[in-house]
């Protein structure tokens, strides 16, 4: 029986203070360490993905790129570069644009309470979802993501709703 996938808590400054099992983690809304990817095309669209059914939770919402959870020892962006093939089954340069703190209440009970770095790149490519993760994508200019976003707010990760506001407030400008 595989085991369940540990993630790391820190604390407000992103300091390690333990690990712990990821749904655990998100019973119990601990603060952890998380990363978010942003991927658009030369046209400037943003590579959206729609989280698979299966997943324990926000199944079936469309959210940004790719996002995961760094193991211990791991650096962020080797984790960031890791998801991104496994979820999308794709890899471009990535640059660490923003980080924040968010919590958020989930389906299931669960919660967030990430400790959120997150990066851009570019990629022209069609990617290879991993259905496991992913059960469509799609490119959107991001002003009709921000306004979709608005619109059915139901449609979308409560992550991405906070980046996107983040991006709208100009706290975070998307290279």
């Amino acid at each position: 029986m595989p085991t369940e996938e540990q993630i790391i808590l820190v604390d407000r400054d992103d300091v390690q203070v333990g690990v712990m099992g990821k749904l655990q983690t998100h019973e119990n809304g601990l603060l952890h360490r998380a990363f978010s990817i942003l991927v658009k095309n030369s046209k400037g669209e943003m590579m959206l993905q729609k989280r698979a059914r299966g997943k324990y939770h926000s199944g079936e919402l469309w959210t940004n790129t790719c996002c995961g959870h760094p193991r211990e020892g791991e650096e962020i962006i080797e984790a960031a570069h890791r998801r991104l093939g496994e979820e999308m089954g794709f890899d471009c340069p990535l640059v660490e644009i923003s980080a924040l703190i968010y919590q958020a209440n989930l389906d299931h009970g669960l919660q967030e309470n990430e400790f959120l770095h997150i990066f851009s790149g570019t990629y022209d490519g069609v990617p290879r979802i991993n259905p496991g993760e992913a059960s469509d994508w799609k490119w959107m200019a991001l002003g009709d993501l921000q306004s979709d976003a608005e619109k059915n707010p139901g449609a979308y990760t409560e992550w991405l709703k906070i980046i996107l506001n983040e991006v709208q407030k100009g706290a975070i400008t998307l290279m």
